[in-house]
């Protein structure tokens, strides 16, 4: 073999990335775990979170703030690394990867959209240039491509302002466009509809069910927005580092426009319902007010027995008299 030959299969063994047949899912967590450390202070952000997200999903992540979300986000875009576990996007394992192959990974299974849209655009180039300039750095520029991403999301007339010259939320339907210009199949956005009105709010959400219907991409949506979240058939809700719930759509979101424009449905009533997550070995977050009324603040300890197709939970002995005859029991389904 001649050194020239050696040199290229040294490069093609590089490239290759380490993936695992995932099915139907294309974000695939499990105990993740991630801790920042400085030469004082250790913080854990994650502690052992699990997720999976199925392709072609439109799907919202919510918590507060330092409750994790922002850096799972963060991971799941190549951005930052986990300190354990096991995090693989679209069949790839990402914990193993090189830098080069997160660059690759980066460009092209990933898209993000940002809230501050310093951060999506260069204030120095049109609608247009923002769009292409994906392409340009892979060498797959195309401008018919910059005009069609813009004119799905009703920007074509503007394709030659700069960013001084788009309001707010026009700025943000070009950084949607932008995402989306090398194709990936993953779209990330951190708080997309933060610092817009309420209808440029629907008119975003609109576009990314429009792009996840026609282009099949996967869409996960941090936000604090709970009317946002509604719109979507699935949320996950972290808390302190880990899933603690997922509120499910129990009608599809289609369906619920539809009743509501035979006069069916109704706009006020509960959207979806809630449920617990129970992780790998079958923890699971109580929330905090059922905690609060069963008088369990201050204490690690709780009474669990099972009972037919039940759960109870139980204040243990000492703190039943506290709670009060109403507030002995709170039961989850097995």
């Amino acid at each position: 073999m001649s050194m020239k030959d050696e040199e290229k299969k040294d490069v093609e063994t590089v490239e290759t990335v380490e993936t695992v047949e995932t099915g139907k899912e294309m974000i695939l967590c499990e105990n993740l775990v991630k801790i920042y450390k400085t030469v004082d202070i250790e913080v854990v952000a994650l502690q052992g979170l699990d997720l999976t997200v199925e392709r072609g999903e439109v799907m919202a992540i919510i918590g507060n703030s330092g409750s994790g979300k922002s850096t799972l986000l963060n991971m799941l875009g190549g951005l930052d690394r986990p300190s354990a576990g096991r995090l693989f996007v679209d069949g790839k394992d990402l914990l193993k990867m090189s830098d080069k192959q997160m660059i690759k990974y980066k460009r092209e299974t990933v898209g993000f959209v940002w809230q501050n849209n310093a951060r999506n655009l260069l204030p120095y180039l049109t609608a247009r240039e923002n769009v292409e300039l994906p392409m340009i750095l892979t060498g797959k520029a195309r401008r018919d491509k910059a005009l069609e991403l813009l004119d799905m999301v009703g920007l074509l007339n503007r394709r030659n302002n700069k960013l001084s010259e788009l309001s707010g939320g026009e700025q943000q339907r070009v950084a949607i466009a932008l995402a989306l210009a090398n194709n990936p199949k993953l779209l990330l956005a951190d708080e997309p509809t933060g610092s817009v009105d309420t209808k440029t709010s629907n008119q975003i959400l609109d576009i990314f069910r429009e792009f996840n219907r026609t282009l099949g991409v996967t869409i996960v949506i941090v936000t604090h927005d709970r009317q946002l979240s509604k719109k979507v058939d699935r949320v996950v809700a972290i808390r302190d580092g880990r899933t603690s719930s997922e509120f499910i759509r129990r009608k599809s979101y289609a369906e619920e426009l539809a009743e509501l424009g035979n006069g069916i449905g109704n706009m006020y009533e509960e959207t979806h319902e809630e449920l617990a997550v129970l992780d790998k070995v079958g923890r699971v977050q109580i929330p905090r007010e059922y905690i609060d009324a069963l008088g369990l603040r201050g204490h690690n300890k709780i009474k669990v027995e099972l009972e037919g197709d039940r759960i109870v939970l139980y204040p243990p002995k000492g703190l039943e008299s506290e709670t009060g005859e109403n507030q002995q029991q709170n039961t989850l389904p097995v």
